[in-house]
């Protein structure tokens, strides 16, 4: 495998280091929202809900907005440094939010720019190699953004336990945010595409083959039990973990997917890529589960949130692996718009439907509800979205 990692062109390795930086800041300020609504501003699950479920439907129509254009216009670069360039930008201004509107506006542009960003750069991995290194270039991307991942929580971890203010924690995501956009503006445009050959956009979703469009109802099926993952962080300090360590236990679910991603996501270009998400999935149904469950020690907490960084390992990698592989070559950013604004746009009512259980009913409620949808989307992808297609039953 060390061979065939030195091997990804350049274009992989950079959009790999662009990533962990921007994740460094990102994670920084990620793990501290739930906190800092709860503890400083007061609000409870049902705005951390609105919040999240607005930034990320928002996000997600982004996403097929600057995947189109790039199908269009044949550029990308553009695209992905003005994302990572605005999201950069906000994450600083958290320590001015002095009510949760605020932090719903600076989500918002957060999210924002993941949106202008997302698509070009998935479409941008997939060209930069062919059908059999899909996975280990997804997964190698996976990685770094997962390191960055690790980066950010532990030195958040380490600002509150030396007794900095949460609001003021924020402040330290400028640095790395400025690294992420000077790398950005060093990737290479992929080779423009004769106008003649570029496609038109269709709400219909004409010229994708139908088992794309039914990986997409079925990956939105999942999704809707999906939210935010910031109610699991809440539920780790509502069960009684301390916030200082809240970070340490998201910067230890991204270690574990860190390590794993590249070696399971290239598994996935020799063994298949259903075969995996559909581990993946199962492994999150389980976690779900058990987290729902009340009375047991907060130690606990942490193989089982290491648990979960292999449902992230196993899965984001080849699910983006996947569209490559059942999309047309021509209209790959437009695949990744589908594919990203399907997810995202899930996440309103995935998040608000979370949050409605979690405060109204039981937190029980929620976390089986999620769940729940993980194994009827299961199901569905092994018997019903690859039906017909004999000839991808080795590389999904």
């Amino acid at each position: 495998m060390i061979k065939n990692l030195l091997a990804l062109p350049r274009t992989v390795w950079l959009l790999g280091l662009v990533s962990l930086f921007n994740d460094s800041t990102s994670e920084l300020v990620y793990p501290l929202v739930p906190l800092f609504l709860a503890s400083v501003l007061m609000a409870g699950p049902r705005a951390l809900g609105l919040i999240e479920g607005i930034a990320e439907a928002t996000a997600s129509l982004l996403k097929l907005f600057s995947g189109v254009l790039m199908d269009r216009r044949g550029h990308a670069r553009g695209w992905v440094a003005a994302g990572y360039g605005l999201a950069a930008l906000s994450r600083p201004l958290f320590y001015l939010a002095s009510s949760w509107p605020m932090v719903l506006a600076l989500r918002f542009a957060d999210r924002v720019g993941k949106g202008l960003r997302t698509s070009p750069r998935d479409a941008l991995l997939a060209g930069a190699v062919d059908e059999t290194r899909r996975g280990i270039a997804f997964g190698l991307h996976r990685t770094m953004d997962n390191a960055g991942a690790v980066i950010g929580p532990l030195l958040a971890a380490w600002l509150l336990a030396r007794g900095v203010a949460i609001r003021d924690v924020f402040l330290w995501s400028v640095v790395p945010g400025l690294m992420t956009v000077a790398l950005a503006l060093t990737v290479k445009e992929p080779p423009v595409i004769p106008a003649a050959s570029r496609p038109s956009f269709s709400w219909t979703m004409e010229g994708f083959p139908p088992a794309f469009r039914r990986y997409l109802v079925v990956l939105a099926l999942f999704t809707l039990g999906n939210s935010s993952n910031m109610f699991l962080l809440l539920r780790a300090r509502e069960l009684g973990l301390p916030d200082y360590q809240v970070p340490l236990l998201w910067a230890l679910t991204s270690g574990v997917a860190m390590v794993l991603s590249t070696p399971l996501s290239a598994l996935s270009d020799r063994l298949g890529r259903v075969r995996l998400i559909l581990a993946g999935w199962a492994v999150y149904g389980l976690f779900y589960l058990a987290l729902g469950l009340n009375g047991f020690h907060t130690l606990l907490l942490w193989p089982l949130f290491a648990f979960y960084g292999v449902f992230l390992a196993a899965t984001e990698g080849a699910e983006k692996a996947l569209v490559a592989d059942l999309a047309p070559q021509n209209r790959l950013g437009t695949a990744y718009g589908w594919f990203n604004l399907t997810a995202g746009a899930m996440l309103l009512p995935a998040s608000l439907i979370f949050g409605w259980l979690w405060q109204g009913v039981a937190a029980e409620a929620a976390f089986a509800f999620s769940a729940g949808c993980a194994l009827v989307a299961a199901v569905l992808l092994k018997v019903w979205v690859l039906r017909n297609r004999p000839e991808m039953t080795h590389p999904v």
